[in-house]
């Protein structure tokens, strides 16, 4: 990543990203990877916040893909294919396993975070989206999402039974709260000083807002 921003912040001035997403979100995909090497670079703790994007959609007009104007989905394929290219990322424009439900997903997401700490929750999150741009897996299948965090190190069948837990829940329903009532409409989102910052395009602004 480049130094042009680098702080002159020393670690007990830390900053904080929110960072809300959904693991099935192809956008929020083509950004993780940037999104947690800024957050090493510049020592700024992330904040997890899979929700659920649906509900996020019914209180602010968005659109599921299926629902959009046929122009507009064509321009997101264009759009992710720009991208994938650029970054180098490897995606599949239209995969297997797509539109896929990933609540399961944000709730392993979760339970990770709890047990386990940001940093393997981070990980566990992007091999969850690699799981589904760029692996042709279906992350709504108990069986993979355990084997995908079995891959990480981690006993997945404990880690899956602690995803079904009303702690885990509510955590979940609370995240998603918390998008609603901060009027987030999209993935990935992210909250830097009380700025947001709506997808993995405006990650130039995020580093900027790093390094302040």
């Amino acid at each position: 990543m480049s130094n042009r921003f680098k702080p002159v912040l020393g670690p007990a001035m830390s900053k904080l990203c929110e960072y809300y997403f959904a693991p099935h979100s192809p956008f929020a995909y083509l950004g993780h990877a940037r999104l947690v090497a800024l957050s090493k670079q510049y020592d700024v703790k992330v904040a997890i916040k899979p929700c659920d994007l649906s509900r996020v959609f019914n209180t602010s007009g968005g659109l599921p893909l299926a629902k959009r104007a046929p122009q507009r989905q064509a321009y997101r394929l264009e759009e992710l294919r720009r991208w994938s290219e650029y970054l180098q990322v490897p995606l599949n424009l239209q995969p297997t396993f797509f539109p896929v439900q990933s609540d399961d997903a944000a709730k392993l997401i979760i339970a990770s975070q709890l047990a386990h700490g940001t940093e393997a929750a981070l990980a566990l999150t992007g091999a969850i989206m690699r799981a589904v741009w760029a692996e042709q897996r279906n992350i709504a299948d108990g069986a993979t999402l355990s084997a995908i965090a079995s891959e990480l190190g981690h006993d997945g069948k404990t880690l899956l039974k602690s995803a079904e837990t009303a702690s885990v829940q509510s955590e979940f329903d609370r995240f998603t709260e918390e998008a609603i009532s901060a009027s987030i409409f999209g993935a990935p989102w992210y909250v830097v000083d009380g700025e947001a910052f709506w997808g993995q395009d405006r990650l130039d602004f995020v580093e900027r807002a790093f390094a302040r």
